[in-house]
């Protein structure tokens, strides 16, 4: 994977959410997501590529699988961190967590392939992501829906995992017909319970 550029962190959390939502074609999906490939980083574009086509035909999981894979994929980035870096949010004044969170958003992206990126802008509360090289928006024919969501929930995540009440959402897709794929972004405050980083809930499992 890594000459393709594909990070293990995508393929292994897209493997993770289709054994969640469908467990009985998890079997046909490793005939391109193989244990082998898994183990030894060797899943390339091509094989991504007809996961995914195939996971745009299932209609529905497509949305429940890749939005799951996008928070498996949050809460395995945060979990990989040191100690010191997990405990970090929740000990940053609140603006700076937000800021944190949003790099360590932009730094997810780019882990998933390398040839994707993510802009962030963000002022009071408010502020878009716009998302270059996106894998999952590369499509024959346009799409009846946004296809981005693995970062949608990625994102989101990311935020609740450092304490952040806030949300972001596919605003425009490439996959649909728009000129790029961008996320809009609502920071309503911090969250009333305390940060997942800290307590240590929710960041088990991974990419081995």
């Amino acid at each position: 994977m890594k000459d393709a550029g594909i990070g293990r962190l995508l393929v292994a959390s897209l493997h993770q959410a289709i054994a969640d939502t469908l467990p009985m074609r998890l079997e046909f999906y490793e005939n391109w997501l193989n244990p082998e490939g898994l183990r030894h980083g060797t899943i390339g574009l091509a094989p991504l590529a007809a996961v995914l086509s195939f996971l745009r035909a299932e209609g529905e999981p497509y949305r429940v699988i890749t939005a799951q894979a996008g928070a498996y994929a949050a809460e395995w980035t945060l979990a990989s961190q040191s100690p010191f870096a997990r405990r970090l949010p929740s000990v940053l004044p609140f603006p700076l967590r937000v800021r944190a969170a949003l790099r360590e958003g932009r730094h997810l992206v780019s882990q998933t392939y390398s040839g994707s990126r993510a802009i962030a802008r963000l002022r009071r509360g408010a502020g878009s992501i716009d998302l270059r090289g996106s894998l999952f928006c590369v499509v024959r024919e346009r799409a009846p829906q946004p296809l981005c969501g693995y970062y949608e929930a990625a994102f989101t995540r990311v935020f609740g995992l450092y304490g952040v009440d806030a949300s972001a959402r596919v605003e425009q897709c490439r996959a649909t017909g728009d000129s790029r794929c961008l996320l809009s972004v609502e920071v309503r405050g911090p969250r009333r319970d305390a940060p997942a980083a800290r307590l240590g809930l929710g960041l088990s499992g991974g990419p081995s």
